[in-house]
């Protein structure tokens, strides 16, 4: 689940679109170093026709080469939202004056007035400034050099690695704490908090990821290789101790993962407001609290058990301390778990709460 806003997403795929590697890049590079300057509408419409006036109709493919020839003309030029195609060139646009900007220079202006009053994204690449703007929702974004891009990506991927080995720290204890019904409210929250700062780091080191392009690609590799199990972990956590009254709801899950994904910087430094997503009472004395988890966490540590199996065996024990306490024989009563799979999960559960201990003592 997620509630990154609706601009966000949409800047984030205007990014993908002139990353570098692609034939929009090269296009607009080529109109940088051309110094002639460009207004490019995204998307053509009856929104965009309204705003525009005279030019003339091309229809024909994109091409890198094409877009900056053309460029040298007055006037805009429209593409399809996918900037497969050149729709029309040498267009006058001529939004609302009354709409905001804060914007000075002419081109940057009307890109902003036509991507605010068409809703579709616009890019500005400046003559005298030697810049290229995208304009999106009322939101200005200014394309860097990838080497700066780059240096950004890596100090957020270092402090990513650090957040992650906390992350596995909290977690590794809060598992040892499960098999000794020792867990706290406190101790659920801090997994949770650390992983949604995990998750949010991660998102910004994606961003920069997609803006890197192609130039990007060992840096997705890292990124996807240090968060790798993250988001299941953080379904398991929430299935495993979100509270009875909540659990009924039929969103009850999803409802948690999303009061999670929208807690502020601020909130999510309170464990109080961070238990609260998991229907805990909001008070200070409740973090003291001990709570038994349900077993989902642990039994997807066990191999080649399917969800649909670990759902049936939870719903069959009702907690995690029953299952450590079933034997083969209570285990093959759990419809779907036969002979093998019964001693399958017996002993993976045994060897994970000795693994578990051992870690936390050693």
């Amino acid at each position: 689940m997620s509630s990154e806003p609706a601009t966000d997403v949409r800047i984030r795929e205007v990014l993908a679109m002139v990353a570098p590697g692609t034939a929009l890049r090269d296009g607009l590079e080529r109109i940088l170093r051309g110094r002639t300057g460009a207004l490019i509408v995204l998307g053509s419409d009856r929104s965009v026709d309204q705003v525009a006036n005279g030019g003339f109709a091309l229809n024909v493919v994109f091409s890198a080469t094409r877009l900056r020839e053309l460029s040298k003309m007055d006037g805009a030029i429209i593409l399809d939202a996918n900037a497969q195609e050149i729709k029309w060139a040498a267009v006058q646009l001529m939004p609302d004056p009354n709409l905001p900007t804060e914007e000075t220079g002419t081109r940057h202006r009307t890109a902003d007035r036509v991507s605010r009053q068409t809703g579709q994204p616009v890019i500005s690449v400046s003559k005298s400034m030697h810049i290229i703007a995208i304009y999106v929702d009322g939101r200005r974004h200014v394309l860097e050099e990838s080497s700066g891009i780059l240096s950004r990506a890596n100090q957020a991927l270092a402090t990513l690695e650090r957040y992650k080995s906390r992350l596995d720290e909290v977690s590794g204890t809060l598992s040892a704490l499960e098999i000794e019904n020792l867990v706290t409210v406190r101790d659920v929250c801090a997994v949770a908090q650390r992983a949604e700062m995990v998750r949010r780091i991660r998102r910004e080191v994606d961003n920069y990821v997609i803006e890197l392009g192609t130039e990007g690609r060992l840096l997705a590799l890292q990124l996807n290789e240090l968060v790798a199990g993250v988001d299941l972990d953080r379904v398991l956590l929430v299935r495993d101790y979100l509270v009875p009254a909540s659990n009924r709801k039929k969103r009850g899950v999803d409802r948690a993962l999303d009061d999670l994904d929208v807690l502020t910087e601020t909130d999510l430094l309170d464990l109080v407001k961070v238990g609260r997503a998991f229907g805990f009472a909001d008070a200070p004395e409740t973090l003291e609290q001990t709570v038994t988890p349900r077993g989902f966490r642990l039994l997807a540590r066990v191999p080649r058990l399917p969800e649909v199996i670990n759902d049936r065996i939870v719903g069959h024990f009702g907690n995690l301390q029953r299952l450590l306490a079933a034997s083969t024989e209570d285990l093959l009563q759990v419809e779907g778990v036969g002979e093998a799979r019964a001693r399958s999960v017996h002993d993976g559960l045994s060897r994970l709460a000795e693994a578990s201990i051992l870690d936390r003592f050693v």
